[in-house]
């Protein structure tokens, strides 16, 4: 059992789990042959189910029908991303503002769609989405910030858009920026898709006493690997979005120790379906289900209690920005 959450056994961790319950038919849709094996595709990030594919898998995995899919983008604060086209279904992610997917089927009010950030898959409101596009010229640098009908900080907003979200700015009119759907968002919170963070561990700080919740990525509640992936994200460093994909693709191994010194600010510390941003060689900042917050705790205690239910840190991965 994870430090992250006392009733389940991970964090984010859910692929072994979704493996288990599958259904023989969807394991079988999703193989894909090599020479010598076969392997089975993991459906978080590959769009395939037992009665449909993304056309780009033909070949890769066996479907009875295949689709092209079509481009759209969110037009609202955030959509939450569920396994099953229910709104009784737990999040499994969200979308935030301005994200651009492809949606690869829709029915009864759902679309089946693909991420194209992360790649994640899964269901949201197919109301919730446009296929008027645009392209995208900046992000949300600040932890929230709000979009006004009109130039006015005392107007009533039309959203809330956190932090990453991305905008379509056409013009700036004193200390606001117009967007090109509609809407005016302060120019300061705002910052070109080109300029980044310096340091991800600052952007983590900010969200600190942030809520947490099972798949969230805003401030209004996020899980622990939303809180790597969205403030590595704004320090122009693209993860995936599970805590187990991020210990696979994200920096070089460091090695463990009992003592666990030789730390450094902006390490990530993984255990069993969660991780955690150190900022410093002690203190840990992390998203977690024991404190149902976001926090900053000294690693000591924080692995001593997890290591209680969840086990043993399992890596510690550094990235190359903030190795020096």
């Amino acid at each position: 059992m994870s430090d992250t959450d006392n009733k389940t056994n991970d964090d984010r961790n859910k692929s072994a789990a979704d493996a288990e319950h599958r259904t023989n038919e969807t394991k079988e849709a999703g193989l894909s042959k090599t020479k010598d094996k076969e392997i089975t595709l993991d459906p978080r990030i590959f769009a395939y189910r037992a009665d449909l594919a993304a056309q780009k898998l033909y070949g890769r995995v066996n479907a009875p029908r295949y689709s092209a899919g079509e481009k759209r983008q969110v037009r609202r604060a955030a959509i939450a991303l569920r396994k099953h086209p229910d709104a009784a279904s737990g999040l499994t992610s969200e979308a935030l503002f301005g994200e651009h997917l492809t949606v690869y089927d829709e029915a009864k009010g759902w679309a089946w769609v693909q991420l194209s950030r992360d790649n994640y898959v899964g269901y949201m409101p197919a109301d919730a989405l446009t296929s008027e596009t645009l392209e995208n010229t900046h992000w949300v640098r600040a932890a929230g910030t709000f979009l006004y009908p009109v130039p006015d900080i005392k107007s009533p907003p039309l959203l809330h858009l956190s932090l990453t979200a991305e905008v379509t700015v056409k013009s700036s009119e004193g200390t606001f920026s117009k967007l090109a759907g509609g809407g005016y968002i302060l120019t300061r919170h705002l910052a070109e898709l080109s300029q980044n963070q310096r340091d991800y561990v600052e952007v983590a700080e900010r969200l600190i006493e942030t809520p947490y919740l099972w798949g969230g990525r805003t401030r209004i509640g996020i899980d622990c690997s939303g809180l790597v992936q969205i403030s590595l994200k704004a320090a122009g460093i693209d993860a995936p979005r599970d805590s187990d994909m991020q210990k696979t693709q994200l920096g070089e191994t460091v090695e463990i120790n009992a003592a666990l010194d030789r730390l450094k600010r902006g390490d990530l510390i993984f255990w069993r379906g969660h991780v955690g941003i150190m900022i410093d060689g002690i203190m840990m900042v992390h998203a977690n289900a024991h404190h149902m917050s976001t926090v900053a705790e000294p690693l000591p205690e924080a692995a001593s209690r997890i290591a209680r239910d969840g086990g043993p840190i399992t890596a510690i991965k550094r990235l190359p920005s903030l190795s020096a």
